[in-house]
Parts: structure tokens; C-alpha cells; sequence
């Protein structure tokens, strides 16, 4: 018997009626007498999904990403196998009637053609995807599947444009609400730059239906691939912020850096080790220091100038904010008075000409004879 996809191969068919891709994977197994009867399939999922219509299969087309070597989303073929042993020598019992049967393993019965492997019990599929664009490097070339972007079968009107494309992007609420994948970028592109995604345990940093729906989150980031690159690198990065401070995190406060750093509780010190160096307080994100913190207001006006101003005009008496940005980057702060501080060549061991405290310009804690035989001159 030969299986592919699924289906047993009837004797009378041609292998060129399915215009078979190279490389494409057939499962030649001796055909056996089997001893038990099948059990109906069952269902383990209580919701349902848009059945798929038998009359308009042939325009279908299923899309996916494809991580390696296309990068990029293109139109994907479904492929079942054995969800016990992964073999893909399996005969399922029924085509899926929904996408819950394709996302979802152990919803649609089927038998398992390598030896022992169902033991006699009733065997389950899983389904998979794989890229149609690139030539098939085997049963482990997957790829993933986009189920929320669809053929417009219906002619469903964008819900933002009203326009009627024949690519739209479905959107996991109860209504299924639609709209065309231009606007679902306009979308996710508006609340990227307004930080108003959500980061869900469960799913990660995603959006839900722009209609309000509630239990719409879209469960497969992938999806976010339709963006364009820096927007999508500019997702990556924002979802990692929001991953590192929803742990207790901090991110580098440093211009130009913004690395997450995950910190103990207890610990006020944190060192940008695998960024710019910069040393730290978990409190106040001001260059690490001994005592209290200050209040934002008052910390880089004391560190520059030393004197006292009117908290209340400070928000309102500014020129340039770039003379921030380059104290910031050029300078560090005293531990002890917070002074900024500008190493222009010579060793790591400074001395606060406010202060007179000795302190290590990397640790930026006291000067000791570790900071000395370590980075004296580093």
C-alpha cells in the first residue's frame, strides 16, 4: 500500500494526477490483516471552528512562515502523521472539518502502519505544514501555520478600509472579525509605537481584535512576520523589554544600550555585563551610589551644579534635552556625592575632586586592592 498525506493510494490512481513535488515523501508499507476494529472518532475539543467546504478545496490555499530557507511567509501543504511514534506511514480515518482538528493533536483517529506501534488500540494524527516554495529537505522540514491569514472565500468587507481583498487576516474572537492584512499591519504597527500590546503569560506579547472582543488575543506571534523587518525587530526587542520588567527585570538606562537585565530581589547594585558596562541602581536607574536615593527631579541637577533648584521649574525651564544624553554617556556619577565624573584617559582608580572619595570607574564602588590588581590599568 502507498500513503501519502494521509490516504491510502488506490491501485487505479496515477501518481501524476497529484503533481507531486520534488523530494515529495510517499510511505511504501506491506499492506496487513488487522485485528481490530476501529473506534469513531472522537472529539476532545468542546469549540468549533469554520468547517472547511469540500466544494471550494481546489482555491484553498493554507499559508505559512518558513523559517529555513525561504524566511519569509508563503503557501504551505499539510502533512499528517503519527502523534505516538511521529512516522508519517499513517491512514487517518477522516479528513479535518476544521482548523481545531488541524492545530489541535488526538482529535482525528487513525492507524499507524509501523509495526506495534498503536499496539492494537486506535491510533491519532497530528498535523503539520510544510513550505511549498523550496524543495523538501525530508519529514522534518516543518513550517508554521498562519491559520488566522485566509483565502477570502466569502468576500467579507475589510472591517476598517471596507474594501474586499482576496488575502484577509481572521481574528480569533467569536465573530471572526475580518479585516485585510494592510490594515491588520496599520494595526499592530499604531499600538507598537504606542506600547500598547499585551503581554500574556500564556502567549507572549500580542494584540487583540481591534473590535474590542474579549478572548481574541492572537495566539501564534509568528502572524506578526506580515510587518515589515525594522518593524518586526522593533516588536521582538519590545516584547523582550516587557518579558524582562514583568520578571523583575530592569532594563540598562544608559542612551543607546536599554539591555534587560534580570536581578536579584534583594540586590540594589546591577552591572550591565553583556552590554555597556554601566554600573547601577535598581531604584532610581542613576549611576550606582551609597545612601538613599534621590528624587528624580533633583538627581541630575545636583550632579551637575551642586546647588538646589525649584523642583516645580524644572519641568518647565528646559532648553535641550541632548546636554542630558551627553553627561549621561560621557560621564559617570560619584557613589558618594554623585558628581559627574569624566575619565579622559589614565587608570580605572578616580578620586572625586568634590568629595575627595576614592572609587574604581568600573565597579564604581570604593577603590579597594582587588580594583587594583584586577582593571587598575584596564
Amino acid at each position: 500500500m502507498i500513503i501519502f498525506a494521509g490516504k491510502e493510494l488506490q491501485d487505479s490512481e496515477l501518481l501524476e494526477e497529484y503533481n507531486l513535488a520534488e523530494q515529495t515523501v510517499l510511505h511504501a508499507v506491506k499492506s496487513r490483516r488487522r485485528s481490530f476494529k476501529r473506534k469513531p472518532r472522537v472529539s476532545t475539543c468542546i469549540e468549533e471552528d469554520e468547517e472547511f467546504d469540500d466544494t471550494k478545496r481546489a482555491s484553498v490555499n493554507f499559508y505559512v512562515y518558513c523559517t529555513s530557507p525561504c524566511a519569509n511567509t508563503t503557501v504551505g501543504k499539510i502533512r499528517v502523521r503519527c502523534f505516538k511514534c511521529k512516522s508519517g506511514a499513517f491512514t487517518v480515518d477522516g479528513d479535518p472539518k476544521n482548523w481545531n482538528d488541524v492545530l489541535k493533536p488526538k482529535r482525528i483517529t487513525g492507524h499507524c502502519e509501523i509495526y506495534q506501534c498503536t499496539d492494537g488500540e486506535v491510533g491519532w494524527s497530528e498535523f503539520y505544514f510544510k513550505c511549498s516554495e523550496h524543495v523538501t529537505k525530508g519529514e522534518n522540514d516543518e513550517a508554521v501555520a498562519l491559520h488566522l491569514i485566509r483565502n477570502n472565500l466569502h468576500d467579507i468587507q475589510c472591517l476598517a478600509c471596507t474594501d474586499v481583498r482576496s488575502k484577509v487576516f481572521v481574528y480569533p474572537c467569536d465573530d471572526g472579525h475580518v479585516t485585510c492584512l494592510e490594515c491588520f499591519c496599520e494595526y499592530a504597527v499604531s499600538r507598537l509605537r504606542e506600547r500598547r500590546f499585551i503581554f500574556d503569560n500564556n502567549i507572549g506579547y500580542t494584540l487583540p481584535c481591534p473590535a474590542g472582543c474579549p478572548n481574541s488575543l492572537i495566539n501564534q506571534p509568528y502572524h506578526f512576520k506580515a510587518l515589515s523587518k525594522d518593524h518586526f525587530e522593533m516588536y521582538e526587542r519590545f516584547a523582550t523589554e516587557e518579558f524582562v520588567l514583568k520578571n523583575g527585570g530592569v532594563l540598562c538606562p544608559q542612551p543607546n544600550c536599554g539591555a534587560g537585565i534580570l536581578v536579584d530581589n534583594d540586590c540594589d547594585k546591577v552591572s550591565c555585563i553583556n552590554g555597556c558596562g554601566y554600573v547601577f541602581c535598581k531604584k532610581c536607574l542613576q549611576g550606582y551610589h551609597i545612601g538613599e536615593c534621590l528624587p528624580k527631579e533633583e538627581q541630575l541637577i545636583i550632579d551637575i551644579t551642586g546647588y538646589s533648584v525649584d523642583s516645580k521649574l524644572v519641568s518647565q525651564s528646559k532648553w535641550d534635552d541632548a546636554s542630558k544624553v551627553k553627561i549621561k554617556v560621557s560621564t559617570k556619577p560619584c557613589p558618594k556625592c554623585r558628581t559627574a565624573t569624566e575619565r579622559d584617559g589614565g587608570c580605572m582608580h578616580m578620586v572625586c575632586t568634590r568629595c575627595s572619595f576614592p572609587w574604581c570607574w568600573l565597579c564604581q564602588t570604593e577603590w579597594t586592592r582587588e580594583c587594583m590588581g584586577s582593571h587598575w590599568f584596564s
